[in-house]
């Protein structure tokens, strides 16, 4: 029997929307499992074997025959819920479908009186291409009402796996809530890219040494996705989800791991935006907008900075499957939080993160819909600090004002956005294969430093044009493994110290923040 082949014409996946790519997916899918069974049934290939229908990809878990003394847990990640100093979100994985789910959690590692019923997000996926089908349970435990700037124990565990129990103890980790006032110092690290490999498990080695408060992941996460182009032909692996949560899991487990979604986050098989797979993966916080549909869009307040994150898949002109998914909603709930935190007595530093860049010179360049729907909003509002992914670098911006440098700021120096505009980051260097710069174009880092020059770049257009451009504000630029390290302090002379560093704990750049100095 001939079994049809699962491609997509490419020109056709070029024009499809995520909504369009999911339908193509479900029904061809589907038709396809449907005909190869039937066929091998009247062969006689497949005897007993039941239909070729497709269960939707958040149905109830089937029972499992497995003992759940067996089932071990794994890759737990926490998150923060709206109230850093009062809510968290547990999450973790099971390789079956198991009964009962719970967390238990206490002030001591020995006496974790308090337990929690916990919910199963299942997520089906067929075969897609050469990539496996995959069945995986993803556990979610909501924790309220805790006391702020408290050290709490926890262990996940199920009906046979108590991680009380004498032979689990060793699974039990601990998490600290926000504080109730601003510390003196923090510290929070960010990156993007991160994907699975040595390079990876190198970075998240160093972050944790930095004893961060949290982390934000900047998108692109682990790339089962490894083709990001936002098309029907971006066929995924699902069970790399499986090594990435374990990769992640001795960071994850004790600091709040915040993502937003980046263009290889788009899986379309799963919803018709391509989020149902973060939606099952991952529970973030709900902030005002739609946390069911919209994962990678929420903000948190934690000591005196508010972080926002944003879904740049809804204004990107590069990628342009999702362009446009909130139909301004996204910009306009931006601009409320922005001003809201703004606003807030008790914030002095505003950080922004989310994938595509506004200001790069590395491969993807930058994003002219971000550069047009969000960037008059951080200027309006003085953002303090955008964090991007998407460029495999490290890249670093003067401060920008207008579109052009309102201060230059070189490695150690200081700028104070009331007055001199916003500093761009780009972090792309989490773990993913390395880009480069444009040719001619020498790196210029801490340690090496070149002489300042102007580069020729574009921008990407509405039409998915790329407009040249030459710009004077690319300050720093480092071609290697990095990650971000920020030191918030607070106090008189508030300030963010910001700085980069390589999986070695070497310095590769490092500047300040200061508000009106």
């Amino acid at each position: 029997m001939e079994i049809p082949d699962f491609g997509v014409p490419p020109e056709l996946a070029r024009r499809l929307s995520m909504a369009e790519q999911y339908e193509y997916l479900r029904t061809r899918v589907s038709r396809r499992r449907t005909l190869v069974t039937a066929g091998a049934v009247a062969s006689g290939l497949l005897t007993g074997c039941a239909g070729g229908g497709v269960r939707p990809a958040h149905a109830p878990a089937p029972a499992t025959t497995a003992s759940g003394a067996a089932l071990a847990p794994f890759g737990r990640h926490l998150a923060f819920g709206a109230d850093p100093m009062r809510q968290l979100r547990i999450s973790w994985q099971v390789p079956l479908a198991v009964r009962r789910p719970f967390v238990r959690v206490g002030l001591r590692p020995d006496d974790l009186d308090r337990r929690i019923g916990a919910e199963i997000r299942d997520l089906t996926t067929p075969a897609l291409g050469d990539h496996p089908a995959a069945e995986q349970y993803y556990v979610h435990a909501a924790l309220d009402g805790l006391r702020p700037g408290t050290t709490y124990y926890y262990g996940v565990g199920h009906d046979g796996f108590d991680p009380a129990a004498p032979a689990h103890r060793a699974t039990i980790a601990a998490f600290r809530t926000a504080p109730a006032t601003p510390p003196e110092r923090f510290v929070f690290t960010a990156f993007g890219d991160q994907g699975v490999g040595a390079e990876a498990v190198a970075n998240n080695r160093v972050l944790l040494r930095q004893d961060p408060a949290f982390h934000l992941h900047a998108g692109d996460i682990c790339y089962a996705n490894d083709k990001g182009r936002g098309t029907a032909s971006d066929l995924y692996d699902a069970t790399q989800w499986d090594r990435f949560l374990r990769q992640t899991e001795p960071v994850a487990r004790s600091v709040p791991w915040m993502v937003t979604t980046g263009n290889h986050d788009m899986e379309a098989w799963y919803a018709p935006d391509g989020y149902g797979g973060q939606l099952a993966r991952f529970s973030l916080p709900d902030s005002g907008f739609d946390a069911r549909t919209a994962p990678g869009v929420y903000a948190f307040t934690y000591g005196n900075v508010g972080v926002v994150a944003l879904d740049a898949n809804d204004v990107s002109y590069e990628i342009p499957a999702n362009l446009g998914r909130t139909e301004g909603r996204q910009t306009r709930w931006l601009a409320r939080t922005l001003a809201k935190l703004r606003a807030a007595p008790a914030v002095d530093f505003v950080v922004v993160f989310f994938h595509h860049c506004a200001y790069s010179t590395s491969t993807h360049a930058s994003d002219g819909g971000v550069r047009a729907e969000w960037v008059p909003l951080f200027a309006r509002h003085q953002v303090d600090l955008v964090i991007n992914g998407h460029n495999h670098v490290y890249e670093r911006t003067d401060a920008i004002k207008n579109g052009a440098v309102g201060r230059p700021v070189p490695v150690g120096e200081w700028t104070d956005p009331t007055r001199d505009g916003t500093v761009y980051v780009t972090a792309g260097g989490g773990g993913k294969e390395l880009y480069g710069f444009p040719a001619g174009v020498p790196e210029s880092h801490e340690g090496r430093i070149a002489r300042d020059q102007p580069v020729d770049s574009f921008r990407w257009t509405r039409s998915r044009d790329r407009k040249a451009e030459t710009v004077e504000w690319s300050r720093v630029r480092y071609r290697g493994f990095s990650f971000l390290r920020v030191e918030a302090r607070a106090g008189a002379a508030p300030r963010l110290k910001v700085s980069a560093l390589t999986p070695d704990g070497d310095r590769v750049d490092h500047f300040e923040v200061r508000r009106g100095r």
